[in-house]
This record gives structure tokens, C-alpha cells and sequence, in this order.
């Protein structure tokens, strides 16, 4: 399976929610072609395709290193932001990430980490940092920006693979598609 062009041109299959997405310098916009119960499917014009549950990225397609599966064991924390406070919830997730080429020698199944979890207000008024910091056989901190009020993530920085950048996530609203996205400070 070869790494998707982030550019060429495709057909959005629902073009009423949205997802901006960076990683490094490529920049692209995903739209919803698939939805079920908090399970979404995104896919950008030129093939890249991101699986969410909630606002964690569970699995990736058309990258380098691609995401085949995320599992935790118990809760995921993030769907119960509101309950979250400065002391560090701790739990475990298994993640399953691959070459995009399939070989399966470059399969690696099984991958172990633990997980803390946190929030705390951010920089921005009304706005909470959900901090996700996993050790183990991969080590990263993902972040996560939730309005204060309803605890709806609109933005997030996440692991997506072993030598790739943060994936960072930004919501976009129906019919919207920013000029320029503004970044929040760490």
C-alpha cells in the first residue's frame, strides 16, 4: 500500500463535518465518509484516512508507518474529560502499527504502553489540556484542547508512529474551511 499524495484532488463522500489536519509541513483536509456510534472515518482528497473514536485517532492509512489498531484495557480516558483533573489517571493501551508496504516483517503487534492521563486548564480562557503521556514500547505525550464548558475536543496532537511528527487535529465546523489555522501554544 503506497503513502497517499495529500494534494490531488478527490470526492468528499460528506463534506458537512471536517477535520484539518498537519502533520510536518503536509497540510490537508479530511472529511466524515463514514460514521458509526463514536467510530469516524476521515479521508482527505488525496487518500490519507484517519479512524477516530471520540477525538483519539485509533488508526491511520496512506502514511509511512500507519496505526492498524488501538486497544485499551478498561475506559479510555478521554471519554470522561470532565472527570479528569491534575492527578494522573494511569491505564493501559496496546497499539498494533505497520509499514504502509504490508510486509509483514515490518508488522509490530501487541505494542505495550502506559498510559497517564491529565487535565488542567490552558493558556486560552475557557479551554482545558487534557495531557496523554504513554511509555513503553513506543514513548510520546499527546495533547488534547477541550472547551471547558462541554469538554468537546476541538483540537489534539497525536502519536501516529514511531519517526512521524505529531498527527494535530483540528475540528472544523459544517461548511467551514479556514483560510489559515491558528495554533494554540503548548
Amino acid at each position: 500500500m503506497p503513502e497517499a499524495d495529500w494534494e490531488t484532488p478527490g470526492e468528499a463522500v460528506q463534506a458537512d463535518a471536517a477535520l484539518a489536519l498537519t502533520l510536518g509541513s503536509r497540510r490537508g483536509i479530511a472529511t466524515l465518509v463514514q460514521a458509526e456510534g463514536e467510530r469516524r472515518m476521515w479521508r482527505t482528497a488525496g487518500g490519507v484516512v484517519v479512524a477516530t473514536e471520540g477525538p483519539r485517532i485509533v488508526a491511520t492509512a496512506g502514511l509511512r508507518e500507519v496505526v492498524a489498531a488501538t486497544r485499551f484495557d478498561g475506559i479510555d480516558p478521554l471519554t470522561r474529560i470532565g472527570e479528569l483533573g491534575s492527578t494522573p489517571v494511569s491505564g493501559a493501551r496496546v497499539v498494533d502499527v505497520m509499514r504502509s508496504e504490508t510486509d509483514p516483517a515490518r508488522m509490530r503487534f501487541g505494542l505495550r504502553l502506559s498510559c497517564r492521563v491529565s487535565a488542567g486548564p490552558a493558556e486560552v480562557e475557557d479551554t482545558l489540556l487534557v495531557r496523554e503521556t504513554c511509555r513503553g514500547a513506543a514513548s510520546f505525550t499527546n495533547r488534547f484542547w477541550a472547551d471547558a464548558r462541554s469538554f468537546a475536543v476541538f483540537r489534539s496532537e497525536q502519536w501516529v508512529g514511531e519517526g512521524l511528527p505529531p498527527l494535530v487535529v483540528d475540528v472544523l465546523g459544517p461548511g467551514s474551511a479556514p483560510a489559515e489555522i491558528i495554533p494554540l501554544s503548548r
